[in-house]
């Protein structure tokens, strides 16, 4: 009987590690606010419906192939999580930049994602980030992603390459893209405002400039920033569609 159970229980552990990957590092489904618990639950279900259509063929392999095979059911769990935490690390990196433009970068709160301490105008990009992506259901994006990954790159057929490297790192250089896009058009504003005042303030010297400069500054970038809102929905869905399509490339590159 150990030996009919064997082979089964390593074929249910490599689907179950790469569910397991995603659960740690994907958006929303890997955030510290989703009890350890609920999270474990959630891993054996996906697992259990994944197992029957995306199990692999019953192998022997030695301890060393072994290691190697769940490594890379680890690196594709990691790769579908982290191509989406880079679109959320941009946004916040958005608000790091509008937060020390407006003067918000000593008013910092604890990130319930991170527990990091972060400027506070980084935790409202955050939230209304997070809040778009459960609007238009990446969540289950992400789900289907997982699900046709099996397709794409059978469970332990994965293989470590460069050019899937490579990809990954360019996909990391994209948070810095999303970021002066989301920041653009309220770090526009407060430098044109920056220098309106500062023409003021050569005009008509006895203005205190450096006292009313902050307020202007404050009023004008969180106007733009709401109105900017608006557009982020749109913008939203395009960075998490590319970040999807950036991970069915890794997938393709990795096998």
């Amino acid at each position: 009987m150990a030996l009919e159970l064997e082979p089964t229980l390593a074929r249910v552990a490599l689907v179950g590690v790469r569910v397991s990957m995603l659960m740690v590092f994907a958006p929303f489904l890997g955030s510290l606010a989703i009890p350890a618990r609920v999270k474990a639950g959630l891993t054996v279900v996906l697992t259990a419906l994944l197992y029957p259509v995306c199990a692999p063929p019953a192998t022997t392999l030695s301890p060393v192939a072994w290691c190697r095979v769940v490594s890379g059911e680890m690196l594709v769990g990691l790769m579908l999580g982290l191509t989406l935490h880079f679109v959320f690390d941009g946004v916040q990196l958005a608000g790091q930049i509008l937060g020390f433009q407006l003067g918000y970068s000593l008013v910092n709160l604890i990130d319930p994602q991170t527990e990091v301490d972060t400027p506070v105008l980084s935790i409202l990009h955050q939230a209304v980030a997070l809040l778009i992506f459960l609007a238009l259901d990446v969540h289950h994006w992400i789900l289907r992603g997982l699900a046709r990954s099996f397709t794409y790159l059978p469970a332990g057929t994965v293989t470590v390459t460069a050019a899937a490297a490579q990809e990954l790192w360019r996909a990391a250089g994209g948070m810095l893209i999303v970021a002066v896009q989301i920041a653009a058009p309220a770090l526009v504003a407060t430098v044109l405002t920056d220098l309106a005042l500062g023409f003021l303030g050569k005009a008509s010297p006895q203005l205190p400039v450096l006292f009313v400069g902050l307020s202007v500054k404050g009023l004008v970038g969180f106007a733009v920033l709401m109105g900017a809102l608006r557009f982020w929905p749109q913008a939203l869905e395009k960075y998490f569609l590319g970040a999807l399509a950036t991970s069915e490339r890794l997938l393709h590159l990795a096998r």
